[in-house]
């Protein structure tokens, strides 16, 4: 949903590698359209996966640099208990303001459905590297986590990219 400057953006489901760069491409273009507060209605979202999580990272850190809860203007809506210990031992959850309560939305806002970019495996595989990336320079301790699968992504990025 949209209004003015405000968008809401709900996950249903699975909210993992293979929606991440449709979810990438969705939020820069409404922040490139002026929104300026989002939230992501967490409240059908049953499992978030690392590369999903640092790609809500990364665009927390974008809209958020000082990573504070008072200058956030991303709020999650309703995460699952699991969901919300994620965020936390990734050391991520301070670049969101966390609800409950649903928002009251204004009379004039409107539902909409966004287009799948129909991400080839050369952008699932970048998505994925950068959301790991993302997540390694926000706490040291996600190196440990995570430095194998970003060698891995890398080098699977590069055979991508090198033509046969």
């Amino acid at each position: 949903m949209v209004c003015k400057d405000f968008a809401c953006v709900k996950i249903a489901g699975r909210a993992n590698f293979m929606s991440s760069p449709d979810f990438k491409t969705l939020l820069n273009e409404l922040h490139q359209k002026g929104y300026k507060r989002f939230i992501i209605d967490l409240s059908e979202c049953v499992l978030m996966d690392s590369t999903f999580l640092g790609v809500l990272a990364g665009f927390g850190l974008k809209t958020n640099p000082g990573g504070t809860a008072d200058t956030c203007v991303i709020e999650l809506l309703q995460p699952s208990a699991r969901i919300s210990e994620l965020l936390d031992n990734l050391g991520v959850l301070l670049l969101f303001k966390v609800t409950t309560a649903a928002p009251e939305l204004p009379g004039n806002a409107t539902a909409a459905t966004p287009d799948s970019i129909n991400p080839s495996q050369i952008e699932i595989t970048r998505t994925c590297l950068e959301a790991h990336k993302t997540l390694m320079a926000l706490n040291p301790d996600n190196v440990a986590r995570f430095k194998d699968a970003a060698q891995f992504l890398a080098e699977d990025l590069k055979n991508l990219e090198t033509p046969s």
